[in-house]
């Protein structure tokens, strides 16, 4: 028999967006075959412009064969999971498959009033979308028993990265400080997940869930209070919760409140955020976002 692991990889992923595109990038580099879906002809064509083969998100469109590792990052609706309801199928029927990475959210625990969480905590989700992201976690996990491939669930805290994080919302005008006492988020930079991601999908660790956050969750007024230092401009003023005016999403983030652990993804994946914190990612994003 061959030995799969010989084999040229092939990574299919599900939802190509912000989060998953350094790890396409980083596969591609390495030798990997990539495909992903898309559902908008212009992003048919960025995928094409990337050297990646696009796949039309449509259940009459045949998957290849040759798919090794999968990576989905489309958030789950309130009727379950549409890469799971409109693929199962196909996902069963590849031969060679042999790693699914999941991304999930950490809103999947719930309030913990700003404790200490790691993956054998209790998942008390209070939002509908934290609700639906285990539903999802469970699903994949089973369909990774039944087709004997490893399922690594990835928790996600707060995503940010290039055009995205505290010093571009201060250069642009767009920060606030909104003030809950106690209040802390937790952080984690794409390219930490693109790192995680590639020690998973080339590793022999089973399924398992894996939280990805960054050192030290902080108030996320201090961020951006350290963000307007460093660029040497006065922060916006400080407001309280009740007196923001906050999309109804944007306040669901601080009805929940908890402090996530990464050792688990340290100890079995050999995993340490290139970001650890703010106190080191601010600098380094004045560099980025003030370089172009």
């Amino acid at each position: 028999m061959t030995d799969q692991r010989q084999e040229r990889p092939h990574l299919l992923v599900f939802g190509p967006g912000y989060s998953a595109t350094p790890f396409m990038e980083r596969a591609l580099a390495d030798g990997w075959t990539v495909s992903a879906t898309w559902r908008r002809p212009e992003a048919k064509e960025t995928l094409v412009k990337q050297g990646i083969e696009p796949v039309p998100f449509d259940t009459q469109h045949p998957l290849r064969e040759d798919i090794t590792h999968v990576l989905t990052s489309i958030a789950p609706q309130p009727d379950g999971d549409p890469v799971l309801r409109q693929f199962s199928d196909k996902l069963r029927d590849l031969k060679h498959l042999r790693w699914a990475g999941y991304l999930s959210s950490t809103n999947v625990y719930g309030d913990h009033d700003g404790a200490w969480v790691d993956e054998t905590s209790d998942t008390k989700p209070s939002l509908d979308r934290g609700k639906r992201r285990l539903l999802a976690e469970e699903a994949w996990t089973d369909l990774g028993a039944d087709i004997s491939a490893a399922v690594h669930v990835f928790r996600l805290a707060g995503i940010y990265g290039p055009g995205k994080n505290a010093i571009r919302s201060v250069l642009d005008g767009r920060a606030r400080r909104v003030i809950k006492p106690g209040q802390v988020f937790g952080r984690i930079h794409r390219d930490d997940i693109a790192d995680a991601l590639w020690r998973g999908a080339n590793s022999d660790v089973p399924s398992h869930v894996f939280n990805l956050s960054d050192d030290l969750p902080s108030p996320p007024q201090d961020v951006i209070a350290e963000a307007a230092r460093l660029l040497g401009v006065e922060p916006p003023p400080e407001i309280s919760l009740e007196q923001a005016a906050m999309s109804p999403m944007g306040r669901s983030f601080y009805e929940e409140n908890k402090r996530v652990s990464n050792k688990k993804a340290k100890e079995l994946l050999g995993w340490k955020p290139l970001w650890p914190d703010y106190h080191y990612a601010l600098p380094k994003l004045i560099e980025q976002e003030t370089s172009a």
